[in-house]
């Protein structure tokens, strides 16, 4: 198979036809062989319907229904578990993102030899409010994950080699780094290509401001266990074993100091009436947990088997 379309939905009865035929057309025009995996995250309008309607029609149509609203990293993950297709397309199911794309984004994987190609709206349909504070976040994730010819981390339009999607985990809210994902997995071949990006036809927007906060303390957390996550202990160790030393010396000179003035009878006042004492023992008391911090990490670090545990109802 071709291509795998996968596209993450909630509350999107209204544009799935259309976005369907738009699909089909252009796989036909280009002799794609192609399926479309609708991932509907707990919908509570006719969107499930609408996708076994579709796929009574068309066998090239797929669904996958969460029993809730788990959010579009989950989303994706089930998508991406089911996708067959040597290029996996994934694209938003509000209409905004163009299959017209498609061909071009698939000669990318197969001639061009990308990994990985991420979708850049230039030109975008949003308002201030949206724009500028997804201007600051890609700025941040560029410098944070190296990856420089990336405008446009969050663009839901973007296409992979069918290797990057099955050795990649996607969880949490991670789907806005994908191209960070794969870089830490080894796949280093990642492009970019201008796309169009057209206003909203039906619905509303789906994300608040929040997601940009959430954002950084995904890419915060990404960054850490990119660097960190296998050997926790080589950062909370580290950070332990500075404290503990600086706090033991400490207490050790107060400790020196209050020996040789009662050694040469010089009056002095108690040592825990110094507040250094105190700053002292705190220190070793912190340093010690977060070398246990790091040690514990080291144990169970990544051998969680419930990470992308969800409930789906049912699968068409």
């Amino acid at each position: 198979m071709d291509i795998s379309v996968v596209i993450p939905l909630y509350n999107e009865e209204e544009s799935l036809p259309e976005l369907y035929a738009w699909i089909e057309r252009v796989m036909k025009e280009n002799g794609f062989t192609f399926e479309v995996i609708f991932v509907n995250d707990g919908s509570t309008d006719r969107s499930w319907n609408v996708i076994t309607e579709l796929s009574e029609k068309s066998e090239c149509v797929h669904g996958i229904r969460f029993r809730r609203n788990y959010g579009k990293s989950p989303a994706l993950y089930c998508g991406f578990e089911q996708a067959q297709g040597d290029v996996v397309i994934t694209m938003d199911a509000d209409l905004q993102d163009s299959p017209d794309e498609i061909p071009e984004l698939y000669r990318m994987i197969t001639e061009d030899g990308y990994d990985l190609v991420s979708g850049y709206k230039q030109k975008r349909y949003d308002p201030l409010s949206k724009t500028i504070p997804t201007k600051l976040f890609n700025a941040t994730a560029r410098k944070i994950s190296g990856i420089d010819n990336l405008h446009d981390f969050n663009c839901g339009l973007k296409a992979y080699r069918k290797e990057v999607v099955k050795n990649i985990e996607v969880y949490g809210e991670m789907h806005r780094y994908i191209p960070y994902l794969a870089k830490n997995a080894g796949f280093n071949r990642i492009g970019e290509k201008v796309v169009q990006h057209q206003a909203r036809k039906y619905g509303t927007s789906k994300f608040g401001l929040n997601r940009f906060f959430n954002g950084y303390l995904d890419l915060i957390t990404l960054w850490f266990l990119g660097g960190f996550g296998r050997k926790p202990m080589h950062v909370f160790g580290f950070l332990g074993s500075i404290m503990f030393f600086i706090g033991f010396i400490s207490a050790f000179i107060i400790g020196a100091d209050k020996v040789y003035a009662l050694a040469n009878g010089i009056p002095q006042r108690l040592v825990t009436s110094s507040p250094f004492f105190y700053i002292s023992l705190t220190m070793m008391v912190i340093g010690t947990q977060l070398f246990l911090t790091g040690f514990l990490g080291d144990l169970i670090s990544r051998t969680s088997n419930t990470r992308n545990d969800y409930q789906i109802a049912e699968k068409v």
